[in-house]
Formats: structure tokens, C-alpha cells, sequence
């Protein structure tokens, strides 16, 4: 079996809304030191679709900064492994991140989303700890769910914020503000 692999930091800061989590990083991300680096991945796609960004054409830093001005954080579940290969499958002796070290951070955190079922196993102790939570279709190229299926789902990350905005925005138009 393969050494421990150790995972990425978050991309959080104070003014994030929702947190994407992944499971952990494949084997091409490690390599590139990116999220979501292997090139047939497609969440900088699906991702960049829904908060209407070319985030796929960006560099990776600029990705980051995207996410951050939308109000969106990444992390994955799981912060070290061990795994031969890259599929989630795999994963052998997972220690799972700490949580707190996001949730000290983003205190207008509302929604976490998984991206895929791997990751959708923590989605009971986020419930329990009051947020609104989405299990997403995995970006990975192994899901072999079409893309615009994919996209159609991944579509939530987002609406019921533009939706409560939208609310808002009605109210204080009612108002006079």
C-alpha cells in the first residue's frame, strides 16, 4: 500500500456562504499542488457555469479568488490517506479534517455541499450542526453522468441564495429603501 497522502489547505475566508467539499485530492491534483487539477475533472466547469465565471480558463489562482468573491469555499473530508490510485474506492485509513478550522473562520456559513457520495457520508454531522446541506453527482471524470446532468444538479449551489436576494431585494424595493 501506498505512504500517507496529506490533502490541501481550505479556501475559506470570512465572508463565505457555502462550502464545497470534495472527498481528497486525486493523484493529478497532488501532482499539480491544485484542487481539481486533473484535466477532465470537470468542477472548475461546472462550478464556473453556475456562478456564470470562466473559471476553467483561469489560472489557479484567480479560480481561488473566484470562488472567494462569490462566497465560496473548498475544502475535502478527508485531510490524509492512504490509496493506490485515485478513485475514492480506494481510500484506506482516512483521517478527517477538523472542521472548526472553517467554521471559526466563516461565520456566515449557511450551505455545504458535497461533491459526491464519498463526501456526502459527513453530511449528518453538518445537518446536525444546523446547516442546509446538498450531496452533489462527483466532477470526477470516473462519474459517467453526462455533463449537463451534472450541471443541472450542481445548479443548487447557488439558486437558493440568488432566490433569498432576490426576496430581500423585493422587500426593501416594498419598503421604499
Amino acid at each position: 500500500m501506498s505512504k500517507a497522502a496529506k490533502g490541501f489547505p481550505p479556501v475559506v475566508d470570512a465572508g463565505i456562504e457555502t462550502l464545497i467539499l470534495g472527498s481528497f485530492p486525486s493523484i493529478a491534483s497532488l501532482g499539480k499542488a491544485q484542487y481539481y487539477g486533473h484535466p477532465q475533472n470537470h468542477f472548475w466547469r461546472l462550478v464556473g457555469a453556475v456562478i456564470d465565471e470562466p473559471l476553467a480558463d483561469m489560472e489557479y489562482e484567480r479560480r481561488l479568488r473566484t470562488l472567494l468573491e462569490h462566497r465560496i469555499g473548498l475544502w475535502d473530508v478527508i485531510g490524509a490517506c492512504k490509496r493506490d490510485g485515485s478513485l475514492d474506492a480506494d481510500i484506506r485509513h482516512p483521517r478527517h479534517n477538523d472542521f472548526a478550522r472553517v467554521t471559526g473562520i466563516a461565520k456566515k456559513l449557511r450551505r455545504v455541499c458535497f461533491n459526491g457520495q464519498t463526501a456526502g457520508r459527513r453530511e449528518p454531522l453538518f445537518i446536525e450542526w444546523g446547516y442546509e446541506t446538498i450531496v452533489l453527482p462527483s466532477s470526477s471524470p470516473a462519474n459517467t453522468l453526462r455533463f449537463e446532468e451534472k450541471l443541472q444538479q450542481w445548479r443548487q449551489i447557488v439558486v437558493p441564495l440568488r432566490a433569498a436576494t432576490q426576496s430581500l431585494r423585493g422587500t426593501a424595493a416594498r419598503l421604499g429603501f
